[in-house]
C-alpha cells in the first residue's frame, strides 16, 4: 500500500475501487472530492485477480501475472490522475494498491477500518476483473462502513453542486446513521438537507381529509423531533422537511431529481438485527441516478468528530 503524495489528511480513509471503466472513473472523482471535503486520506484499490467475482483460475502463467500487474498499475495511474485533477492540492494523502486478491472480500475486509467505500454501479465486465455490478451489490450488502455508489454522474458539476442532500428517515435507530451522514455532507458542501419521511407504505385508498391532516401533522412533529439534535449540531444547514403518504422508495426516487446526493439507511423501521439490506434501500440503490450512500455504522474517528 504505497503513498502517492500528500501528508495533511489523517484518520480513516475513503477507499475507492477502480477497474478503469467509465463508472469507476466517476466513482474516483466523487471519492476524491469527498476526501478533500472531509480532509481524510484516499485509498485507490484495483484488483487484477484472474477470476470472476469470486472464483480464481487454478493456473496462471508468469507472463500473464506480469501483464495483469502492468494493467493494474495503468488503471491505478489513471485513477490517481483523475483524483489529482479533482483535489488540486497536496492536502489529501492518496495511497494506491494493485491487489491479486479478489476485489469483493478485499473491499469488505477494508470496510472494517474505512470511513467509506466508494464503487461504481458497474464495471467494464472484463474476465480479468470483477464486475463492479457484482462488486457494488456485494459491498452494499456486506460492508461494515457506509458505501457510496456512483452511477451516471459524480455530481461534481456546478449545477449538481447547488442541489440539496436528500435523506430518507423513519425516525428509527436504523435510519439514524443516514441522518448523521446527510447533515455532515450537506454542511461540507454548503447546501440544504431534504429530510423525507413517509408515513405509509402505500399511496392507495381513500383517506378522509381530516384524518390525513392529523396524520400529516403527527408525522411532521415526529420528523422535527428526530432532526432537532442534528439541526442544533449544524445550525447553518437549511432543512426542508417533507412528509408524504407514499412508498418510501418511490418518494425518494421522485425527490432525488432535486438532490446531488441521496442517503439512506441499510434498513428501516421494519428491519431486524442482522438484516443485510432493506427493500427500500435496495430499490433506491437500483433506481436513483445521482450518487447514493447506504449508511451503516460509523468508524470510531468519524463518530468522534
Amino acid at each position: 500500500m504505497a503513498d502517492h503524495r500528500g501528508s495533511g489528511a489523517s484518520g480513516a480513509p475513503i477507499v475507492v475501487a477502480t477497474d478503469g471503466s467509465t463508472e469507476s472513473c466517476r466513482a474516483v472523482e466523487w471519492a476524491a472530492a469527498d476526501a478533500a471535503r472531509h480532509g481524510c486520506p484516499l485509498h485507490v484499490l484495483a484488483s487484477v485477480a484472474f477470476q470472476g467475482a469470486y472464483g480464481p483460475v487454478p493456473y496462471v502463467t508468469a507472463a500473464a501475472v506480469d501483464q495483469m500487474a502492468d494493467d493494474g498499475e495503468r488503471v491505478v495511474d489513471e485513477a490517481i490522475r483523475i483524483a489529482d485533477a479533482v483535489i488540486c492540492s497536496d492536502a489529501v494523502r492518496i495511497s494506491r494498491e494493485v491487489s491479486f486478491d479478489p476485489i469483493i472480500p478485499s473491499l469488505i475486509a477494508r470496510s472494517r477500518s474505512a470511513r467509506m467505500l466508494v464503487v461504481g454501479s458497474r464495471g467494464r465486465g472484463a474476465f480479468q476483473r470483477a464486475l463492479l455490478g457484482s462488486v457494488s451489490s456485494a459491498v452494499v450488502h456486506h460492508a461494515h462502513c457506509p458505501v457510496a455508489i456512483v452511477r451516471t454522474t459524480s455530481g461534481n458539476d456546478p449545477v449538481a453542486a447547488d442541489k440539496a442532500v436528500l435523506v430518507g428517515t423513519d425516525g428509527s435507530a436504523n435510519s439514524a446513521p443516514a441522518v448523521v451522514i446527510a447533515f455532515d455532507e450537506a454542511a461540507l458542501r454548503g447546501v440544504a438537507v431534504i429530510a423525507l419521511r413517509c408515513w405509509s407504505d402505500s399511496s392507495g385508498g381513500d383517506v378522509p381529509t381530516d384524518a390525513w391532516e392529523q396524520a400529516r401533522d403527527k408525522e411532521f412533529t415526529l420528523l422535527a423531533e428526530s432532526l432537532a439534535a442534528h439541526r442544533e449540531r449544524h445550525p447553518d444547514v437549511p432543512v426542508h422537511s417533507i412528509v408524504v403518504r407514499d412508498r418510501p422508495a418511490r418518494a425518494l426516487l421522485t425527490h432525488s431529481v432535486d438532490a446531488q446526493l441521496v442517503v439512506v439507511g441499510s434498513h428501516g423501521r421494519g428491519g431486524f438485527v442482522g438484516m443485510l439490506l432493506g427493500s427500500t434501500s435496495r430499490a433506491v440503490v437500483q433506481s436513483v441516478e445521482c450518487p447514493i450512500i447506504v449508511a451503516r455504522q460509523l468508524v470510531a474517528d468519524q463518530e468522534g468528530q
